[in-house]
Order: structure tokens, then sequence, then C-alpha cells
């Protein structure tokens, strides 16, 4: 079957008709989660009650994506009223059916005013919470695939990219790269096959933002990729998604399926030339397959190691063929981009950090969960009004950005606007969307370790700088944090990441002195402390006081 517009219309047609006559809609989330506290019971109620007091005709119970305030699950939306329920148990179901012909359960009501919900502006998570992932109607109904038809329809190759680059679209999967020059690069390829790539490795410790696009909106991901392949000439595309997500794994599936089967994956797309299809790989978990080039080797067969570049894998990509390789929320902007046009993304967010970037909000903080913010929102608002602030009364100490190769942000820089620039300037990166917030608790130089040991363990071991440098950069720190520091320290950590930062093979060792460097700028006092008091402040480290400084 191929899909025409018409076709795609009439979806879009028949699944709203069919919500427009449903008074009331009940959405359970269904991500990874919610599930985890048990939100399939909590539907299960509310379906079974439904169809015991014959409501069916007036409300629908639906099982959606991520809504967000993941601390507070299992979360359901009651619409119309946009009314948020949390910690919801399967015996609420009654009452929250009989409050939609009354006054909301206050109990459960987790008001929409909230700044959490109010302050996002949502692109990347727009449908994340409104439609059940696992049918394509729901998706099509939302302008799901019309950015591919306009694509492979009305505009050439060379437009789409076009639009891309005016958009300002860069990658989020950390370095920021503008995506409009990668497309550039992978479309003047000259060989005839070309492949491209979603890069849903996501490892960073505290970052959970690709698994839900993928739990709450596949098909974003599918489009966002078959309208890439359609401006650079390519004919395969490949999903590498860790095998730790089974929920995400198991939901692309179903939504690949679905898209071949309409035609929206496959031959001749839309009634034109362009063929395209899609398969899922599965990762073993390897922090480093994250990096590009250990990536392509992984989906080839090999061992995960990065290799050396040039060539990069535009040129010389999957099975030495030019190879696009975007992160899911990358992908995810294609379609509204393409959609709405690329000035109107342009219109979003910081004059060089343009649109939006979505957050996993971990840690000290009230509210942790997933939020989308436009670039150049304030630290001090993502972390107070948005995160509800530090819990218990304690002082907020530093936020943590960028994942393992990120750095601690300290107090002091609250007031700054969260873009590339700002946070390169302070020592950080954006990374793919991490936010790990600590409170007066944490231990700067403990956090440090922790870091460290995680890039030790994760380190391929191809090039001596990270394998080496990082299991030294560890002793040395866990040495200071059991109380055997000496003050020597201090000028060996520094002098050990500058030379693992500028000879590393590749990023994950080119960055990983970052939460190093980082918190001996901001927090030298606290390594003072540890050296030459033999003290923690945060009381967090077991120190030895019995040792002797040599």
């Amino acid at each position: 079957m191929t899909l025409t517009f018409e076709d795609l219309k009439e979806v879009a047609a028949i699944e709203q008709d069919s919500q427009a006559k449903v008074e009331y809609s009940i959405k359970v989330c269904m991500a990874a989660g919610c599930l985890s506290s048990r939100s399939d019971l909590v539907k299960e109620a509310l379906e079974s009650q439904v169809k015991e007091t014959d409501w069916g005709s007036k409300c629908r119970v639906t099982g959606v994506g991520c809504l967000g305030l993941c601390v507070q699950g299992p979360l359901v939306k009651v619409e119309p009223g946009n009314i948020y329920y949390q910690g919801v148990q399967p015996a609420d179901a009654t009452e929250i059916l009989d409050s939609l012909w009354g006054s909301p359960v206050a109990r459960l009501e987790c008001s929409n005013q909230q700044p959490f919900f109010k302050r996002q502006h949502k692109i990347v998570l727009e449908n994340s919470g409104e439609i059940d992932p696992e049918r394509i109607e729901e998706y099509i109904a939302r302008d799901g695939y019309l950015g591919l038809y306009n694509a492979v329809r009305l505009m050439t190759p060379k437009e789409v990219i076009d639009e891309i680059s005016a958009s300002g679209l860069r990658g989020r999967g950390g370095a920021g790269f503008p995506a409009g020059l990668k497309w550039t690069a992978v479309a003047k390829g000259l060989n005839q096959t070309k492949y491209v790539v979603c890069n849903a490795d996501e490892g960073d410790p505290g970052a959970f933002m690709d698994r839900s696009v993928l739990e709450s909106d596949p098909h974003r991901i599918i489009e966002g990729m078959a309208i890439a392949a359609y401006a650079v000439g390519a004919q395969r595309g490949f999903i590498y998604v860790r095998a730790e997500y089974p929920l995400a794994v198991k939901r692309l599936r179903i939504a690949i399926k679905q898209a071949e089967r309409l035609g929206v994956l496959g031959r001749n797309i839309f009634n034109t030339t362009f063929d395209f299809d899609i398969k899922v790989r599965l990762g073993a978990g390897a922090f480093v397959c994250g990096e590009e080039t250990a990536l392509i080797s992984s989906i080839e067969g090999r061992r995960g190691t990065p290799r050396p570049r040039p060539p990069y894998p535009y040129e010389f990509g999957l099975w030495g063929c030019p190879t696009l390789i975007n992160n899911v929320e990358t992908l995810a902007n294609v379609p509204p981009i393409v959609r709405n046009g690329g000035a109107w993304f342009a219109s979003i967010g910081t004059e060089k950090s343009k649109g939006t970037k979505v957050f996993a909000l971990a840690g000290r903080v009230q509210n942790t969960g997933l939020i989308e913010v436009p670039m150049g929102t304030l630290l001090r608002d993502i972390v107070f009004e948005i995160g509800g602030g530090i819990p218990q009364g304690l002082k907020f100490k530093a936020v943590q950005t960028g994942g393992p190769s990120g750095g601690c942000i300290p107090e002091q820089f609250l007031d700054m606007p969260v873009d590339y620039e700002s946070l390169a300037q302070v020592g950080s990166i954006m990374g793919s969307g991490g936010l790990i917030t600590m409170d007066e608790t944490s231990c700067m130089v403990d956090v440090a370790k922790f870091f460290m040991e995680f890039c030790m363990s994760e380190s391929c071991g191809k090039c001596v700088p990270c394998r080496v440098g990082t299991t030294q950069l560890h002793r040395i720190l866990a040495r200071i944090t059991d109380g055997q520091g000496k003050k020597s320290d201090m000028d060996a950590l520094q002098e050990l990441c500058d030379v693992i930062k500028n000879t590393s093979l590749c990023g994950l060792g080119q960055t990983a002195s970052n939460p190093v460097l980082s918190t001996i700028k901001y927090f030298e006092n606290e390594y003072l402390d540890h050296i030459e008091h033999r003290k923690c402040t945060a009381g967090v480290c077991k120190m030895n006081h019995d040792q002797k400084d040599t």
C-alpha cells in the first residue's frame, strides 16, 4: 500500500472525528517511569470502571507517553480541563470518573498552573502525553507525516536542507554541530549508497530524554529519519538503541511495521521514486558506542571502538559509505521544521542556539522529570521555578550538565542563560540534556570521583591516554576522599587532565576531565579541606585521619 495525501487526510479525519465524539478523555502515562509504578494497573482499573458504568460512549481511556512529572507517577491527565492527577492508584478509578461531572479530586490534583507545566515550550515533546504511541492514526491526526509529504512531494532535497540550515538547528547529541552543514556534507557524497543513523545510545547518568521520546512518540523519529534520508539521498536507515530500553525498542518496532503497512516507509513513498527502510539495531550498553565511529563499528557487527577521524562518517561511514548520524532529539525537531519552516524555528531561542532543548531534571530537585524549554532559559528558572527548588529546605550547591563529559556549575552562575555558548564559557557542555542538581549534602570531590569512575569503566581501552589517564585520575581522587591526599595532588590532577584532553582518540577521553577541572575551579576549597584538614564538609567521605601527609 502507498499512502497518498488524500489517504493521509482521511486517516486524520477519521481519528479526529472519533475523538470529537467523546466528551471526556482520560490519559494514563504508559512510559517506563510510570509503568514502574504500575500505571498499567491504573489504566486497567479505569477501563474496567468505564465498561461497568456504561460510560464508553462518553469517556475514553488512553495509554499515552510521558507526561513529564516523573517523580509523581503514576500520572493521569483528564480533558477537558487539562487536569493532572499524581500518584494515582487503581482504587482511585471510581473517584476520578465520578469527578468528570463534578469537581476535580483535590487530594490527587497536580494543578496545570504549576510552573513545571506552564513554563515549558514543547516542540520535540508536543505529542508526548497526548497520543497513544502504538497507534499511527493518532500521530497522523496531529499532522504526523505531513512534513514528510511536503518534503518528497513539494520540495527538492536541497530545499529541505536549506530549511534545516535556515532553522539554525544544532545537533542535540552534545557537540552542537550545525545540522544543515552535516546534511550538506552527506548529500555531496559521491557514493550511490548512503545511510541515515539515529543515535539512540543514551548513556549519560541521569539522562532519559531520548528514551522518553522513543517511548512516547516513535513515529516522530521515523518521519525525521525519512525526511533526512530524502534530503541527503539515503536509501536505508538504522536506529541504534541500547537493549536496556525494552519498551522503546518494542514501540519502535511496532511503529516501523505500521509505517510500512501504510506506505510511509518502503518503496515509492507518497507515490514518488523515493524508497527508504529502517532497521533497529540493539547496543549492549557500552557508553563509548555513543561515539559515531564506535557506533558504526557496532552496527557493522564489530567491537564498538572509535577510530581516528578523518575520514568522518559523512564521507566514510557504514560499510564505507556516506552516513548521516543524528541523535533522537535532533531528528525529532525535523518534522515540525519542515512543516512550519526554518524561520519559525529560528525565532525561538538565542542568536546562536536556536529552538528548544529537552532536559531530564534529576538529583536534588523537587520536580524530577522531563521538560522542554527555549534555549537561553535561565538556569535559576529551570532549577527553582520549573524544578520547584531544593527539597527539605537545603541549600543549592551546583548543577551538573553534559553527563560524565560535562562540568559542575556553581551558584554564582544561576542567572546564566542555558545555551551552548554560555555553558562552554563556564567549563561545561550541553550534552544530550541531563541536568543533575546537587545540594549541600553533595561532596564535589566525591562527585568528580563518581564521574571519573564511570569514564574509567566505560573507556574502550583503545588509546593509552584515556585508558591509563582516567584510571590515574580516579586513583588520585580516591586517595583524596580517603583522607590520604597530598598537596601535590592538585597539580597532578590538572596536568593529567590536560594530557588526557589533548591526546585521547575520541570524545570520551577528550571530555572526561571536565568534571574534575570544573570542581577544582569552583570548589577548590573542598579539595583543600580534604587534603589539608582531612575533613569532608558534606560528611560524605569517610576520612582516614590517621594518615600523615607526605
